[in-house]
């Protein structure tokens, strides 16, 4: 008990620093620098603005209560982030949920570490915690690799080394981002999965996504019900409605076992040819030079 009232009697000695005008610090290599930075203070609610590039929107309001009552009880167990950006006033960089349900349970400070940032790094910094310390949807997650892609100006292969995520992970939530808005509405309410929207981004028609999606709300489809869906309404749109469908061949269950994985793996769909004789082919698809060449690095 002794330990933890000396650490909050620290963070509001350093917010004491923050206040006095002859201390106002602007850069990592202004004095009392090293006593603000990265430690943890004690801050004013009031003074923190939220930041414009958090990238969640939703906040369920239920478990803000329930996060508020703990924080009555125990206080923020987990410091908010935050970056200075003028005298004694802060811009929040990850913690929003924990400033929200704080400021619900009625606390005048949060405990805080402080970092000194210009925009980008700000945006960076709070996309990147954001994506790996907060529970986003996958629209959400999706929005926050392509703002850090465009914004950032980095290559899928830098942003997997940032997020340390596999670069076939971040291909699936971007391509989530070609389904209708009414489907991305509905993977962000939670009415379908990440699963159901990777399977429906396969039919390129918006119209027959949407004709599609409706079964599976209507009829509750698992995530492979959806996929069988879409695989009939693709091979009814290669044969004609017109033309009888040929028979589906029967693929053994080794290929079908490790179809998923080599199609997550290689960001593409993965087509398997198999003749009576065991012998087979894969085709794989490409749609421009460099993504033949992303294929043709996997596959060395």
């Amino acid at each position: 008990m002794a330990k933890a009232t000396k650490k909050q009697a620290l963070g509001r000695g350093l917010s004491a620093l923050l206040k006095d005008p002859e201390n106002d610090i602007q850069s990592a290599s202004d004095k009392n620098a090293d006593k603000v930075v990265g430690n943890i203070v004690e801050l004013d609610i009031n003074s923190i603005e939220v930041n414009p590039f958090q990238p969640r929107t939703n906040f369920n309001e239920e478990t803000l209560q329930e996060l508020a009552v703990s924080i009555r009880e125990l206080g923020v167990i987990q410091p908010i982030t935050v970056r200075k950006v003028d005298f004694n006033k802060f811009q929040l960089v990850s913690g929003e949920r924990r400033l929200r349900a704080s400021k619900i349970a009625g606390l005048e400070t949060i405990p805080a570490y402080i970092r000194i940032a210009n925009d980008q790094e700000s945006l960076e910094m709070a996309l990147v915690e954001n994506i790996q310390r907060q529970d986003l949807d996958p629209i959400e997650v999706a929005l926050s690799y392509q703002r850090l892609i465009e914004e950032i100006s980095i290559t899928q292969e830098q942003l997997s080394d940032r997020v340390g995520k596999k670069r076939s992970t971040i291909t699936n939530y971007l391509r989530l981002l070609k389904l209708d808005p009414i489907i991305q509405t509905g993977m962000r309410d939670g009415f379908v999965s990440m699963g159901h929207g990777r399977a429906l981004i396969n039919i390129e028609s918006k119209k027959d996504q949407i004709q599609i999606y409706e079964k599976v709300i209507s009829n509750s489809l698992s995530v492979r019900e959806t996929e069988r869906l879409v695989r009939e309404y693709q091979l009814k749109n290669e044969v004609g409605d017109d033309k009888p469908a040929k028979p589906k061949e029967e693929v053994p269950e080794y290929i079908s076992e490790n179809l998923d994985h080599l199609t997550e793996y290689l960001s593409s769909k993965v087509d398997v040819k198999v003749a009576k004789n065991g012998k087979g082919r894969l085709i794989i698809p490409f749609h421009s030079k460099e993504d033949f060449l992303r294929l043709a690095k996997l596959l060395k």
